[in-house]
């Protein structure tokens, strides 16, 4: 599992200082690309480009669990939940302490084709760096 801690910052917030529900998405997010980023050793979204392919979301769930305010750190969790031919999915725990989950969230990334825009399958590197990183999440839960 790879933590990426982020600041909930003053602009994250609404004038209560609870932060706005589409921040959300932006944190869950932000996290999978950092976490790309430590995989790939390198800018995630240049290096897949780079390669070939593009991974728009096809799917997004979030669910709500703990209300998160102005200047409080999340550790967001970020973990591989499946790999599929032309898609993967991280699974997103995001903890404001080590007891109190405040949101998780699941998004699956479909791989395509930079030139054609069409779904292709997952090149073998990625896939590698995907079931590796499971491996050793599951050997080390």
């Amino acid at each position: 599992m790879i933590t990426i801690k982020r600041k909930v910052l003053f602009g994250d917030c609404d004038p209560e200082g609870i932060v706005y529900t589409p921040r959300f998405s932006n944190f869950a997010l932000e996290a999978t690309h950092e976490a790309m980023s430590i995989l790939f050793d390198g800018p995630a979204i240049a290096t897949m480009k780079k390669r070939g392919f593009l991974t728009p979301v096809r799917a997004f769930n979030l669910e709500f669990l703990s209300p998160v305010t102005w200047d409080q750190e999340l550790q967001l969790k970020v973990s591989v939940l499946k790999v599929g031919n032309q898609s993967f999915t991280f699974l997103v725990q995001a903890y404001l302490n080590p007891d109190l989950l405040a949101f998780t969230a699941t998004i699956t990334y479909v791989t395509l084709s930079v030139e054609t825009k069409q779904k292709i399958t997952l090149p073998e590197w990625l896939r590698a760096a995907l079931t590796e990183f499971n491996a050793r999440q599951t050997s080390n839960p």
